[in-house]
């Protein structure tokens, strides 16, 4: 699963039980399965009801051009359309913004920020916190939408104004689709306007216009970092400096979208579910051992902290050794950590058993109700603002969080909780390794009865239904706990939709003809997998081929590298380009990003990728990292190759002081051999695919039985070049 090259757990955990508040007027649904006449719905709730509908989906195979999230390098100005669906059937807009616009009235804003992100800086968030998708329509994972209100139109009743949504490049194709009449896409890396400077424009235009009143930009302080705060605030003083203009970012601490959701449809909840303990014999670390490291950095880093709040799910799960079901797809839980010494204190509403209430009081881990964080951080700022000791903060903590404590009782940090789960030990390393060949067993049975329906049974199967067969081949196997995302099962012109997922109703039929995209991974107690493999199931375009071999090659050229210890992502993310780049080629996504064990798929601080904050990141022994260069051409077909990968030592090589690296393939499914033009790969990659095949045969084919259709799939694609 890609992942911007900047930046869900459906197990037998408890999961989301569709529990909704609120009394507010609902807007009419219309009928199950149909988009209601200018349906203010969102879309996130269409699709909790199973009515995210796609009438126009059927068409989804035809010759129409579509634009591609993870695009070839083409134009900006394509025709996108054999994906686009007028997304106003979905949700409009107008009356949303309306009421938005009069809440920002009685809060005197000129502009109001919408983040995608929780107000843990999550990066997949709960449907309680979808208010970006909520306000815009946008369902995409990252994004920032906002809005603004013309301070020279004085009918407060009926205030007007603008509307922009700033994605990534691989949300461009979703964003044109789904946004409607009231928005404008800002392409993050195209455009040269970014939002914070669309935002401070604005509000300095309207503050001269009206001889210098103050235009205030508004967030709510939990859901935007402190970092990206100070930059906001910079801008403003570059942008006015020379100007009569007075702007200011105000924190508001009513969510204003929270506050207008009900009037539209039912409000979600947030899950609340059981905590999941962690065997040591899947961690072979203790808390109290993981505790006492980050205590050892503190004190090497910030000798005069006593405390360390932490607000970041996954670091919370990894130091506890204990996992959630509050998210989709990611086994974390709603939660904040206060270590002080000797003392650790959860802030959490989740429900334990007794076995881990025994656990709490062994470890003298203190629970309080999850609202008490900001209560107690207040404190806290109180008593220390007394002795001068600061609180540690980890660097991207909530404006809120900074605001709590006061401008001179924190400190922020590189959060050790981020750095040490990144590298993982031995049995981590030895459990990713079982993950795998579980995963594997999977999705070579997987493509093996696709491929049988298709050709043998000239069946109908559609994306989704594939998708769900996937899911229930997976469930077969010992300690799966879910998907880790949603699965990106795509035909034909949806392979080139980079963060594309199949409608449950109106799924567009798999067509064996064209190329088919499989982007899936798995949640197992042992490890987090994440594995993409490009298909073809009759005869391919000599143009497909090409493609394919030349992403192959870059995929290929990455894993065999050998570079030296402090290298980062971003020295090496040429590497998997260089045989596109020849051609004129290019993909819009980051090569790789880190991969959790039984955590988040995405998993910083490492990548691959050209966002210059990777190179703060140098790659370590014991980092997984995912290896996925891939090409899209809209309208038409898209391919992506991903790997898991572990870094590790290279023996033998030296230079000076500085030891080497290389990657090991951690993943076990076999290439696509139609796909593959051997004449234009050399003798050295013709070897490792042979190799690597080789791998595979032996390490899959004893969970076969040898008259299956699965070990007849596995043979053929293993076979030596």
């Amino acid at each position: 699963m890609t992942q911007n090259s900047t930046l869900n757990l459906k197990s037998s955990l408890p999961t989301m039980n569709g529990i909704y508040s609120g009394g507010s007027p609902v807007v009419s649904q219309g009928r199950p399965g149909r988009p209601c006449a200018n349906c203010t719905c969102s879309p996130g709730l269409l699709s909790r009801q199973n009515r995210k509908s796609s009438m126009l989906l059927r068409q989804l195979g035809g010759s129409r051009k579509r634009p591609s999230m993870r695009s070839t390098g083409s134009s900006r100005d394509s025709i996108y359309s054999s994906d686009t669906i007028c997304q106003s059937k979905y949700v409009n807009t107008s009356e949303r913004l309306l009421h938005l616009r009069r809440k920002m009235v009685e809060n005197d804003l000129c502009c109001y920020i919408v983040p995608s992100e929780d107000e843990h800086q999550s990066e997949y968030v709960s449907l309680a916190d979808q208010r970006r998708s909520f306000i815009s329509g946008f369902t995409g994972s990252a994004g920032v939408a906002c809005i603004s209100r013309d301070l020279l139109n004085f009918n407060d009743n009926d205030p007007e104004g603008q509307s922009i949504l700033s994605t990534d490049g691989r949300y461009f194709n979703q964003a044109s689709q789904e946004l409607d009449f009231n928005w404008s896409l800002l392409r993050q890396g195209e455009d040269t306007l970014t939002w914070p400077e669309w935002c401070v424009r604005l509000a300095i235009d309207m503050s001269e216009a009206l001889g210098g009143k103050e235009a205030k930009i508004g967030i709510d302080p939990k859901v935007i970092s402190y970092d990206q705060v100070v930059k906001i605030q910079k801008l403003i003083r570059d942008k006015t400096q020379d100007t009569k203009a007075t702007v200011s970012l105000v924190p508001v601490q009513k969510n204003l979208v929270d506050e207008i959701w009900g009037y539209f449809e039912p409000v979600p909840v947030r899950d609340s579910n059981d905590l999941l303990l962690v065997n040591s014999n899947y961690t072979n670390e203790t808390f109290q051992d993981k505790k006492q490291r980050v205590l050892n950095y503190l004190h090497e880093k910030t000798p005069n902290c006593k405390t360390f709040c932490v607000a970041t799910l996954d670091e919370i799960c990894w130091l506890l050794n204990l996992r959630g079901s509050d998210i989709q797809y990611n086994p974390v839980f709603y939660s904040y950590l206060l270590l002080r010494g000797d003392e650790t204190i959860l802030f959490t509403d989740d429900p334990y058993d007794d076995k881990i209430k025994e656990y709490f009081e062994t470890n003298l881990i203190k629970v309080e109700p999850y609202g008490q964080i900001w209560s107690h951080l207040s404190s806290l700022a109180t008593a220390y603002s007394k002795t001068r000791d600061p609180i540690a903060i980890s660097s991207g903590s909530s404006w809120e969080i900074v605001r709590t404590l006061g401008d001179t009782h924190y400190r922020q940090i590189q959060s050790p909780l981020e750095l040490f789960k990144a590298v993982k030990n031995d049995v981590e390393i030895s459990n990713a390794h079982a993950a795998q060949v579980k995963d594997a067993v999977c999705l070579v049975q997987f493509f093996a009865w696709l491929e049988n329906q298709l050709i043998a049974k000239e069946a109908l199967i559609d994306e989704y239904r594939a998708a769900t067969k996937l899911l229930e081949i997976r469930k077969t196997q010992r300690n799966f706990m879910g998907n880790s995302f949603e699965t990106i099962s795509s035909t034909g012109a949806n392979a080139a939709i980079i963060h594309y997922a199949p409608p449950e109703e109106n799924s567009a039929m798999i067509d064996p003809s064209r190329i088919y995209l499989c982007d899936s991974g798995s949640q197992f107690i042992e490890g987090t997998t994440d594995i993409t493999r490009t298909l073809h199931f009759t005869t391919p375009s000599a143009e497909e081929i090409e493609k394919y071999t030349l992403v192959l090659k870059g995929n290929l050229a990455l894993e065999r590298l050998t570079f030296p210890e402090g290298t980062s992502g971003f020295n090496i993310d040429v590497i998997a380009r260089q045989f596109l780049w020849q051609q004129g080629l290019d993909y819009r996504h980051g090569t790789g990003h880190g991969v959790g064990s039984f955590l988040n798929v995405h998993e910083g601080p490492i990548g691959i990728g050209f966002r210059p904050n990777l190179q703060s990141f140098p790659l370590e022994s014991g980092n997984i990292i995912t290896n996925e260069p891939g090409f899209y051409k809209d309208g038409e077909y898209g391919i992506r190759i991903e790997n898991d990968m572990l870094v590790e030592k290279a023996e033998g090589l030296k230079f000076g002081e500085r030891q080497f690296l290389k990657f090991k393939n951690l993943t076990l499914v076999p290439y696509c051999r139609k796909l593959i033009n051997e004449k234009m790969l050399t003798p050295e990659e013709k070897a490792q695919i042979n190799a690597y095949h080789n791998l595979i045969w032996h390490s899959i084919v004893p969970f076969t039985q040898p008259q299956s259709i699965t070990y007849r799939w596995l043979k053929r694609e293993t076979a030596q070049l």
